[in-house]
């Protein structure tokens, strides 16, 4: 089994880290953007996203000519016709902090009975090779807590209940987080799909 080398298409050190973890018993070489010096950001243009992945990935791809991977991530809650959605990451603003983003989800949601709560997130991951674009997805359903609790994770994680659990992802600890998350879900999708595009028996 031969090593493959890929690059992961983010700013965002904490999704790198997460991406890190996860990833830290498979046979991928994973190049970042600090491995690329100058590496440009670009604009999150798409109301989608699989759209704004796809921008992500294609601009990693063009720049480094490896293949790339890239994902985009939305909290979608049922009673706020699906928003944050898209605007996940800029709910409160372009330069909002994490914790910007979930007072203002809270404030929206403080009449919200417990029945209102419900929401998902959603990972898609991009992959850019020269011959072709897929697409690998995972969701992860739970609802909106009534106040932030926890220090673990990033982004939403303080207010956001996994269904089955009765802790938010910001009190799971990392193995937890990792088995039931939008996100390993979608990566292991990926990963798997690596593993026998490339990797088995080669």
């Amino acid at each position: 089994m031969r090593e493959y080398k890929i690059f992961f298409a983010t700013h965002n050190l904490d999704k790198k880290r997460e991406i890190e973890y996860i990833l830290t018993s498979k046979n991928i070489n994973v190049l970042y953007i600090d491995d690329f010096p100058g590496y440009p950001k670009v604009e999150e243009t798409s109301d989608t996203l699989e759209g704004n992945s796809l921008i992500k990935s294609e601009n990693g791809f063009f720049f480094t000519g490896i293949d790339t991977f890239a994902e985009d991530t939305g909290l979608f809650v049922d009673s706020l016709n699906q928003e944050p959605g898209v605007l996940t990451a800029r709910f409160a603003g372009k330069d909002a902090t994490y914790r910007d983003n979930y007072l203002l989800l809270l404030k929206r949601m403080e009449n919200f009975r417990d029945e209102e709560r419900k929401a998902y997130f959603k990972t898609v991951i991009s992959f850019k090779t020269k011959k072709y674009v897929k697409y690998f997805e995972g969701v992860c359903s739970g609802k909106i807590s009534t106040k932030p609790i926890g220090e673990n994770g990033f982004g939403y994680d303080p207010v956001f209940i996994p269904d089955g659990f009765d802790k938010t992802f910001a009190q799971l600890d990392k193995e937890t987080k990792n088995k039931i998350s939008h996100r390993s879900k979608a990566l292991e999708k990926f990963t798997d799909f690596l593993m026998k595009e490339y990797l088995i028996g080669a």
